[in-house]
């Protein structure tokens, strides 16, 4: 009878176990943790006759992707009051409830950044561990409790966690950071403004009601359509300048192919500021990544 017992409470067990971990998955952000670590391989494959060796990489691209979770989640854990606010995010695991919030994630994350950028160092080196390290904090602490709450250079600045990203993929191929790799990083930078101010142009009134300072709360719909328009012209030069630093024709290729899509939505967004012109403007932004990180990585190979 006690077996049986101990039979039947084990398979109760097990659903609740996995939907914890589910619901563990969903805080780190999984999805952008794995954009973000294909972006620290791209940064690898950027610098001209560099390369990385195989097992290092693969740690480094690791500690990225870990130390990406843990910004993720403590966001998450901060935000839950705001999250609560919006239809796209008030049903994350802190703001509905499903995980109670405590003080175990917190020593959580911060241990998963330490083992993160520990890890960096002993695969590659002090430089791209120290960048690893700075995108966390950067989206963690500057971006999550100084910037969200506060102004509109918000996602700017907290955007700077992406080109450290790719930094340390490049610091892990070369310490001294080739131009590529820094002009890939001000890609990066641009890129942030017209993919986040493209998705607040359609939530501006979601964002307004949980009283985030996005731009096009402060100035509306159509001005921040217009300057998500002028960024991405900054965003789609600045692509193109890697070719003269030693990427090739393949890469050419993936930067004015997504950057053209991308320009073309927005300029459907500044024609009428609509949220379903907005969110085909924040959709072009994930192709427009995609497609220049594709072609950095396939240009490096050939």
């Amino acid at each position: 009878m006690a077996t049986s017992q101990t039979v039947t409470l084990n398979r109760s067990r097990r659903p609740q176990v996995l939907v914890l971990a589910r619901e563990a998955l969903r805080v780190c952000k999984l999805r952008i943790g794995v954009t973000i670590a294909f972006t620290a391989l791209a940064g690898a494959s950027a610098v001209p006759g560099a390369e990385a060796a195989g097992p290092a990489l693969a740690l480094l691209v690791l500690s990225v992707l870990l130390a990406s979770a843990a910004a993720g989640g403590f966001n998450q854990y901060m935000e839950a009051d705001l999250d609560r606010c919006m239809s796209r995010t008030r049903a994350r695991p802190f703001a509905s409830g499903r995980l109670a919030r405590h003080r175990g994630w917190l020593a959580g994350f911060a241990l998963a950044v330490v083992v993160a950028v520990g890890l960096a160092a002993w695969a590659t080196n002090a430089v791209a561990a120290a960048f690893v390290l700075l995108g966390a904090l950067f989206y963690g602490v500057i971006y999550t409790l100084w910037l969200k709450r506060r102004t509109w250079l918000n996602i700017v600045l907290g955007g700077l966690a992406g080109s450290f990203a790719l930094l340390a993929g490049a610091a892990a191929a070369d310490p001294g950071l080739h131009p590529v790799a820094l002009l890939l990083a001000l890609v990066l930078f641009l890129w942030t403004p017209s993919h986040f101010w493209s998705l607040a142009i359609a939530l501006q009134r979601e964002y307004a009601k949980a009283g985030v300072p996005m731009l096009p709360v402060l100035i509306g719909n159509r001005a921040a359509a217009r300057i998500v328009l002028a960024n991405t012209v900054l965003l789609v030069t600045a692509s193109v300048l890697p070719v003269f630093f030693g990427l090739g024709g393949l890469y050419l290729a993936g930067a004015l192919g997504g950057g053209s899509y991308l320009l073309y939505q927005n300029l459907r967004m500044v024609r009428d500021p609509v949220p379903r012109h907005a969110m085909a403007s924040f959709h072009a932004s994930l192709v427009q990544l995609t497609l220049l990180l594709v072609a950095v990585i396939a240009d490096g190979g050939f």
